[in-house]
């Protein structure tokens, strides 16, 4: 069966998942996701592209994208992928496939959804049980939304964010407890997000 063509935009949102092949670790060290962290960076520099939200888990990656040019998405993707599996495979003497089939680029309809798709994404390590802070966990953008830290990622704030209060003291405080407080309907969209 030939693949679905992607839905590509231009100005779209994208929520980005991939997953390493057969569910095993992509990242077993701190080093590793250093790495996979430069990578993005690095190619984002070449790219139309914005990451406003991201988690990297132990065995799979989330990222809110904005593609000015939807045409490069592919082709960062490709390119971020391809490098960090020739590292992974080299460091680690594998072979094979390090990721499971090609990534999911689910294209965001609504621009209010946004702000629940970088909640979904950064929830990651306490739906996983990973962490019980979410503070805790360096591999995600929730410090810069909740914290203020610098993030050499963000470089465009997710757009709903600005709009929760005037002054950055009150963002910061409402973010924190908007990510925090659990909502029912997570395991559905645990379940509709799964990648097979």
């Amino acid at each position: 069966m030939p693949r679905r063509a992607r839905v590509l935009i231009d100005g779209g949102y994208y929520h980005i998942l991939t997953r390493g092949n057969d569910r095993r670790k992509l990242f077993r060290y701190k080093s590793d996701y250093r790495y996979f962290i430069n990578i993005l960076k690095k190619y984002l520099a070449k790219s139309n592209l914005n990451i406003l939200n991201y988690c990297i888990m132990p065995n799979h990656i989330h990222l809110l994208i904005r593609a000015e040019i939807a045409q490069e998405l592919p082709k960062f993707m490709q390119g971020v992928l391809q490098v960090y599996a020739d590292c992974f495979r080299k460091k680690y003497n594998s072979t094979g496939f390090v990721f499971q089939n090609r990534y999911k680029s689910l294209l965001i309809e609504k621009d209010s959804y946004l702000f629940e798709y970088g909640r979904y994404i950064e929830r990651n390590p306490l739906r996983a049980g990973i962490v019980q802070n979410l503070s805790d966990y360096e591999f995600s953008s929730y410090a810069f939304y909740a914290e203020g830290i610098k993030d050499k990622l963000i470089t465009v704030m997710n757009p709903l964010y600005l709009e929760l209060a005037q002054n950055e003291i009150e963002r910061l405080q409402l973010y924190k407890k908007y990510v925090l407080t659990e909502r029912p309907y997570e395991v559905i969209v645990d379940q509709a997000l799964r990648i097979s």
